[in-house]
């Protein structure tokens, strides 16, 4: 088959046309992955019907798809910079599609449990292939805006693919949620076919197996205990499995990464780089608070106001949208202010935005008693995560860039994760503390049911008889309670991040050299 590619210009860097169309190629592949991560949660009753699945097996279709993706992220990546970038992203890119299409027609849960697990090795491919094909085309001076549009969409890409599926449930099907990610990819094959070049490390040294296999142990281990963890509970067998497994692979990856230095999967040693570290950080503090904010506000809008799934998520347009418009203004602040300053301010705006949710958030309130710090929280986490990811991809050479990437996405991964647990046990502690204390007069049986939850409470309150209302009402005033407590933990965690950033934060560093594992060579 052949293929259009316009060639680079004489210094080997494309023309500035071609490098606008490989930035919206690989943001529309980058958009097909994001929004397959949060498409199917507002789908969870549909699939609970269509497979006659249990909760638990409904969780297992979403979160396989996420643990083989955070599994996957380094390996492949590494597999992108040796193999050629362009060939695995177009692989990706095929392997998401044929995914997507089988989960979208599954006929039995264990066809679809298979396509989420195959979408998401696709989908590990395509990830830091997006990033890396950024930070090794565009030219230093224009590589910060290019990023800042990439981390645009993958901060606010999740808000918008919810927002599509959930009109799609609401309109047609479930199973039409996996048109729109074979759409997208089917014009990110074409553009990338004709647009995108190659480009690949050239090195004498072997891949890296041993440390390929450990990094997939540990990121699937101690993913696998975040995300179950609040489900099979703590101290549960799988569990303590999980987590065991996880910390005995990442201590093994760090000694056996250590051992082979220049020839590692991922040189340890970087994390040294106070740019690697704390841009780490800070994307592993501001993803997991963002991730927490969507479970808490969730069943603030749909069990406290009595929204919709749809309008839920349309309610969290205005958020993403400023996160999305933050992240692009970004690399121009840190232009004049500095990579530090411009994270601290957004470290800072994100937490006066959880400040102020916990403060005014309530009931009579509603929506507007919520907006402000929303909004606040999107132009701040806009704004830190932007010069956070052109650190860590600063932080390694040209031809490590699949890799850098790759460490940038599993930070992502595992934030997220780590918001979820542990917000959403902050929240769940808080809400049955605060139950507790006003069921007096509530009958016996819809008690017990409403401490699980504010969902279920609202579920059995016509059961409380003439206490319906009064349950009602105690219901999502403890869900209030548990909201402040959950906020004000985050503001906390990013008050430490500030100080930490404003100790060591990134700062502006000279373009990186190829180190000694290789130079990048363009093919094609």
């Amino acid at each position: 088959m052949t293929t259009h590619q316009p060639p680079p210009t004489s210094d080997g860097v494309p023309d500035a046309r071609q490098r606008r169309t490989i930035l919206v190629t690989v943001c529309i592949a980058l958009m097909a992955v994001i929004a397959s991560v949060s498409g199917l949660n507002v789908a969870q009753p549909d699939l609970a019907v269509a497979f006659d699945a249990s909760q638990s097996t409904v969780l297992w279709m979403i979160n396989l798809y996420t643990l083989a993706l955070a599994a996957l992220l380094l390996p492949l990546g590494a597999l992108g910079d040796r193999l050629g970038r362009r060939p695995v992203l177009l692989t990706g890119l095929v392997v998401f599609a044929l995914a997507s299409a089988a989960a979208g027609l599954a006929p039995t849960t264990e066809v679809m449990l298979a396509a989420r697990l195959l979408g998401g090795v696709g989908a590990a491919m395509i990830m830091p292939i997006t990033l890396a094909v950024i930070t090794s085309t565009f030219p230093e001076e224009e590589r910060g805006r290019a990023i800042g549009v990439w981390t645009g969409v993958a901060g606010g890409g999740g808000v918008l693919g919810m927002l599509l599926s959930a009109a799609l449930v609401d309109v047609v099907s479930w199973r039409w949620l996996f048109v729109l990610p074979v759409a997208l990819v089917a014009v990110a094959v074409v553009m990338t076919l004709r647009s995108v070049p190659d480009s690949r490390e050239r090195t004498g040294h072997s891949f890296d197996t041993v440390g390929a296999l450990t990094s997939v142990v540990a990121v699937a281990g101690l993913i696998f205990v975040l995300q179950e963890g609040p489900e099979r509970g703590w101290t549960a067998p799988a569990t303590l499995l999980g987590l065991a497994a996880g910390l005995a692979a990442a201590a093994g990856f760090v000694a056996w990464e250590l051992r082979r230095r220049d020839a590692a999967l991922l040189d340890v040693r970087l994390f040294g780089d106070r740019g690697l570290s704390g841009g780490s950080l800070t994307l592993l503090v501001v993803f997991g608070v963002q991730a927490g904010i969507f479970v808490v506000l969730f069943p603030f809008f749909q069990a406290v106001l009595g929204w919709s799934g749809l309008l839920s998520t349309l309610a969290l347009m205005p958020m993403a949208v400023l996160m999305m418009a933050a992240s692009g203004f970004a690399p121009r602040l840190a232009a004049r202010t500095g990579p530090r300053a411009t994270t601290a301010t957004g470290v800072a705006l994100a937490g006066a935005g959880l400040a102020l949710m916990a403060a005014v958030v309530s009931v009579e309130g509603g929506y507007l008693s919520v907006l402000p710090g929303m909004l606040a929280m999107g132009a701040g986490m806009g704004l830190s995560m932007t010069p956070s990811t052109e650190a860590i991809t600063g932080a390694l050479p040209r031809e490590r860039q699949g890799v850098a990437s790759a460490l940038n996405d599993v930070t992502r991964e595992f934030g997220t994760a780590l918001g979820v647990a542990l917000l959403g046990a902050l929240l769940s502690s808080g809400y049955r503390a605060a139950i507790d204390t006003r069921l007096d007069g509530i009958p016996e049986g819809p008690a017990d049911t409403a401490r699980e939850g504010v969902a279920n409470a609202l579920d059995v309150a016509d059961q409380a008889g003439p206490q319906a209302q009064a349950l009602i009402r105690t219901a999502q005033e403890s869900f209030v309670d548990g909201w402040q407590q959950a906020m004000w933990a985050g503001v906390a965690v990013m008050a430490v991040l500030l100080l930490h950033v404003l100790a060591r934060g990134p700062r502006r560093r000279g373009p990186v050299q190829a180190g000694e594992q290789g130079t990048t060579a363009p093919v094609g």
